[in-house]
């Protein structure tokens, strides 16, 4: 097996879904609620679900914790490590304004970013919060956990998609309408000649359909036919013919 092939093992390992017994209950309280249990401690109960203290309403989300995520990376890769972004001037990770710090993590040769918070909280046990809250920011971007990411952000730092507008159907195009019709017949009657006749029919291509249709091609082929037959010869018309009675009589 190559080195290539080991490391895209491990990788997909690390993506494999936790088991039941390793999947914790986190709290997560509203700003109101949080406000409600600080100023009324009959709004908060000691819960047997998660352990700890917090508004009674409050929802609990699934997550790995630290011991939990350890144990698979170290399935995944024995030598994986993380490291701080930064260092502070005593040689200690830097902490940003915000209480919180950014890490490095490998595995498998490979390296993400993440970053830990521990929400205000103070001392040593707050410190250990923030690497194990980083180590699992920066291990989901491995796809670790990523299912319960997905079913609830343990932070909201992901913006929700954007929803879809259902696409409008194709628009139809309708044939012309019988006023548009009448209208192109009567252009048509009323043509004083080929030339008008022509100039009419091409004023009908502005409107789609309209030289198609049947009876406005028959307007037109009486009106140009009409305009085809030859002239009767001089003595024919009646102005002769009564010319000619008038003489007679």
């Amino acid at each position: 097996m190559t080195a290539q092939t080991e490391i895209k093992t491990g990788l997909a390992k690390l993506r494999e879904p936790f088991p039941a017994n390793q999947i914790s209950k986190l709290p997560k309280e509203s700003g109101k609620q949080r406000d409600e249990r600080q100023a009324d401690r009959n709004k908060a109960i000691n819960c047997q679900l998660c352990g700890g203290w917090h508004h009674k309403n409050a929802v609990h989300l699934d997550y790995v914790g630290h011991a939990a995520l350890t144990d698979r990376l170290l399935d995944v890769d024995p030598l994986w490590n993380w490291e701080p972004v930064a260092f502070g001037p005593d040689g200690s990770p830097a902490m940003d304004r915000n209480g919180g710090m950014w890490i490095k993590l490998t595995v498998c040769g490979h390296t993400r970013f993440g970053y830990g918070s521990a929400d205000g909280k103070q001392g040593g046990d707050a410190v250990k919060e923030v690497i194990g809250d980083a180590l699992r920011n920066a291990a989901m971007r491995f796809g670790a956990a990523l299912d319960l990411w997905h079913k609830g952000d343990l932070h909201a730092d992901e913006e929700p998609a954007p929803k879809q507008e259902p696409r409008a159907e194709p628009r139809q195009e309708q044939g012309p309408t019988p006023a548009q019709i009448k209208g192109a017949m009567q252009r048509l009657d009323e043509a004083e000649n080929p030339d008008d006749l022509k100039a009419a029919w091409s004023e009908l291509a502005k409107t789609p359909g309209l030289q198609t249709v049947p009876a406005v091609i028959q307007t037109k082929d009486k009106r140009k036919a009409e305009f085809d037959r030859p002239a009767p010869p001089p003595g024919d018309d009646l102005t002769d013919d009564a010319n000619f009675l008038a003489g007679a009589a």
